[in-house]
């Protein structure tokens, strides 16, 4: 499924992925209830006209801002300011913003034209905080060479783990989304030996088989981030990850979109990597990849961002 506040879609083979700051949100208002009115019939127009793009949009606030938009709103349990993660060797900092789009196409015109759209229309009223154009790297890898997104739920399970679950409460069906971007030193992974890099990703490069146990260490990307619940289910995220570059300045990186139902999950596999479980077991990939943002949102369902215009 394509569309407007499709959580469980995957990342698209293209993204442009915008964060903006409200210096005055009674000045911003009426810009933001006219996006959150005409969002989902911009999308449906690109769907009409390019049936085959896949073309969907996420539109999200920030904890600053959903309290200055909507003081008639409760605000969702766990939208907060992200409090920055610190460990012995790793930072996970916490940047500003207050709104967030995350635009996704099989093409890039498309995720163009309707960034074009929403930065018009927001005009004079948002300060822009970040634009990243992202693109699908080779058969869905990072641009370090793995394959990404592997952990992802599949199928139903998507949805469910992605999507707040809070039947009568206008949240309902909405998603907590943390986004971070990650900067690579591609000259330090690329001089590690093959088997060196899939010990620290804890998994095959070629093929994405994981590893087995035994040759798993405790510190491999995919096991540091691997959270369970009380009862030991395994709990998950939906990560729409895409690849960024700037080549002129070196700069190659991984923009991380965490969609979850519960962001205490995206918490604790955040606080597994910079800290560690036990401290000091931190993920191996940090010594590769620095976090240079860190924010999160609250995206609403499409009906239920419907009723905020009105």
């Amino acid at each position: 499924m394509s569309g407007i506040q499709d959580f469980a879609a995957g990342p698209g083979r293209n993204a442009v992925i915008m964060v903006y700051g409200l210096p005055d949100a009674d000045k911003a208002r009426p810009a933001v209830l006219e996006l959150c009115g005409k969002l989902d019939a911009l999308v449906r127009s690109e769907l009409n006209r390019f049936g085959d793009s896949g073309t969907g949009a996420v539109m999200a606030f920030g904890a600053g801002a959903w309290p200055r938009l909507f003081p008639a709103q409760p605000t969702p349990e766990e939208l907060r300011v992200f409090e920055p993660i610190r460990g012995e060797r790793h930072l996970a900092p916490s940047t500003p913003g207050d709104l967030f789009f995350h635009i996704r196409s099989e093409r890039m015109d498309v995720c163009q034209e309707l960034a074009g759209i929403v930065g018009r229309i927001l005009d004079g009223v948002a300060e822009p905080v970040d634009e990243t154009h992202g693109f699908k790297y080779f058969d869905s890898r990072a641009i370090i060479g793995f394959v990404d997104g592997t952990e992802n739920p599949a199928g139903d399970g998507r949805l469910e783990f992605a999507s707040i679950g809070a039947p009568g409460s206008p949240i309902d069906g909405g998603s907590y989304v943390f986004i971070q971007k990650y900067l690579h030193d591609l000259k330090g992974w690329d001089d590690l030996p093959v088997e060196e890099q899939e010990k620290a990703i804890g998994r095959r490069k070629f093929n994405d088989l994981e590893l087995d146990d035994e040759a798993k260490p405790k510190n491999a990307h995919n096991a540091v981030t691997n959270v369970k619940g009380p009862g030991g289910e395994e709990l998950k995220i939906v990560r729409a990850n895409i690849a960024f570059a700037n080549a002129s300045k070196g700069e190659f990186g991984t923009y991380f979109l965490g969609y979850a139902g519960k962001f205490s999950t995206t918490r604790k596999m955040l606080e597994n990597m910079f800290v560690g479980d036990p401290v000091g077991n931190t993920d191996r990939l940090l010594d590769f990849s620095t976090a240079k943002t860190g924010t999160l949102f609250f995206a609403p369902s499409a009906d239920f961002l419907g009723k905020l215009a009105e």
